[in-house]
């Protein structure tokens, strides 16, 4: 059996007991035992025991949502409800949301908060990338910010939604993206206008250096444009 096998065989295995002990050393040791795991093997499969399954929780979660994402016609949609429609399909692949707010709990821990914010920041990466944006300069950067606050305080509001269907969570969704919307207008704005533009040329001859990730330079988030 692969490391990924493994992993998911231990996943499955810890979700029965999240709800109850969370994403901790108890459910990981839990696990083990029920998928029939020798705990060292585990270890070497999951280092950091429960925070390693927690993190394959949210990315198998990611995945469900790339896969409906691929096999859904999104042709006929404003580009807005594209964008409604994957951070709708990425919550409505979780199953458990005690499975999510146990994780919320996790990763707002100061030693765990860094992967928090990175697996927001890559779900909203997914969502730009399954929907065919080609953006390399500096709006790579700022359309993951914007839409990975909008996933984040979303993914909040649906934990204590109790509306049919969630409903309220789509209605809030909405209006997060509609914000969004009015942003990126406002950026657009600046740019038409020859007097704003002008006031704000320095800073966005800047922006205008910097580029997505995928150069040459690996070991770096960004380049200029001038590299060679």
């Amino acid at each position: 059996m692969t490391a990924p096998d493994l992993k998911d065989r231990l996943l499955d295995a810890a979700l029965i007991h999240v709800a109850f002990d969370g994403w901790t050393e108890d459910t990981f040791r839990a696990a083990a035992e029920d998928a029939g795991v020798d705990l060292a093997v585990a270890r070497a499969v999951c280092p950091r025991g429960a925070v390693d399954l927690a993190v394959a929780f949210h990315k198998r979660g990611d995945a469900q949502m790339v896969a409906r994402l691929q096999d859904t016609d999104l042709g006929d949609m404003r580009f807005r409800d594209r964008i409604a429609a994957a951070v709708r399909f990425r919550l409505e692949a979780v199953e458990d949301k005690e499975a999510v707010r146990r994780g919320m709990t996790l990763f707002s821990m100061p030693q765990h908060a860094p992967d928090g914010m990175r697996l927001i920041w890559e779900t909203a990466g997914l969502i730009w990338d399954s929907l065919g944006d080609t953006a390399d300069d500096v709006n790579w950067y700022t359309k993951r910010a914007t839409l990975g606050a909008v996933y984040g305080s979303t993914v909040l509001y649906w934990l204590g939604d109790e509306t049919p269907d969630h409903q309220a969570t789509w209605d809030f969704l909405d209006r997060r993206i509609d914000d969004v919307m009015q942003f990126e207008k406002a950026k657009a704005s600046v740019r038409d206008n020859k007097l704003l533009s002008g006031l704000f040329a320095g800073p966005l001859a800047v922006l205008n250096q910097i580029k997505a990730p995928g150069s040459a330079r690996q070991d770096m988030p960004g380049r200029w444009r001038n590299e060679q």
